[in-house]
């Protein structure tokens, strides 16, 4: 890459990948990077370097600030289950004729012992649930609970960084808490709570992998909520080393 000008990548974040691939470039004196956040939490991790926050306005809006800030590079860091922001960035980039890369973790594969039950959304993951127990820890975020908010018949536990906003199951307690967790925390919170099922989205992060861990060894039913497909036709990166080096390459 050119020593001068510098060039601009602009990185849609807000996810562990994204602030790691930040910190990556950050020491490039040839790159020029940004970091979009959603601003959906309240407090959320900054990454290093420029950040902005808040929506775009659609692919429309999008691809406007891609010409309006001369940016050279977009990589989609976004949450595997973003696939909203996903598909505007698709658009954006298209429009603009700026490359694109979708940085994505592997998603989370059963192993021994697991036993798993797919659902390719959370109203399908919501209808499994009356013929798999009646406790429920449930961490697929706060933006999706209106999906169980008709259970009646279940006590749910519900795990994420912000509170939620209703509509919510009648019978819930909220625990207010974000990763890395712990193998033996979350075998510990199983135990007190007496849960009988796990819910949880395919988000293939480290992070929040020991709750996993820990319903496969206590023998608990684990819905998992599969994650919606890349968009077609744009390259991904599985780890920000990844991204780096295409990054390298795109802009050399």
């Amino acid at each position: 890459m050119n020593s001068a000008p510098a060039r601009h990548v602009l990185i849609l974040g807000g996810t562990t990948e994204a602030r790691r691939l930040a910190e990556e470039l950050a020491d490039t004196p040839a790159l020029r990077v940004t970091s979009s956040l959603a601003g959906r939490v309240a407090a959320p991790r900054l990454p290093v370097g420029q950040v902005r926050i808040g929506g775009f306005g659609g692919a429309e809006g999008m691809a406007r600030w891609l010409r309006e800030h001369q940016v050279d590079a977009l990589i989609d860091a976004t949450h595997p289950f973003a696939d909203t922001i996903s598909s505007h960035a698709t658009r954006a980039a298209a429009d603009v004729h700026v490359p694109l890369l979708a940085l994505r973790r592997p998603g989370w594969v059963p192993g021994p012992g697991d036993h798993w039950h797919s659902a390719g959304s959370l109203a399908e993951a919501a209808r499994l649930l009356p013929g798999l127990g009646e406790r429920i820890f449930l961490t697929t975020g706060r933006m999706g609970l209106a999906a169980f908010a008709r259970l009646t018949g279940q006590w749910f536990l519900v795990r994420s960084v912000d509170a939620p906003e209703p509509p919510v199951p009648p019978r819930m307690e909220v625990i207010l808490d974000r990763g890395p967790f712990t193998f033996e925390g979350e075998a510990e919170l199983l135990r007190r709570h007496r849960i009988e099922v796990l819910v949880t989205k395919d988000s293939g992060a480290h992070a929040t992998a020991p709750k996993l861990a820990a319903a496969r060894a206590a023998a608990l039913p684990v819905v998992v909520v599969r994650r919606p497909p890349a968009p077609q036709g744009i390259p991904v990166a599985e780890t920000p080393a990844e991204a780096a080096a295409w990054l390298r390459t795109t802009l050399a």
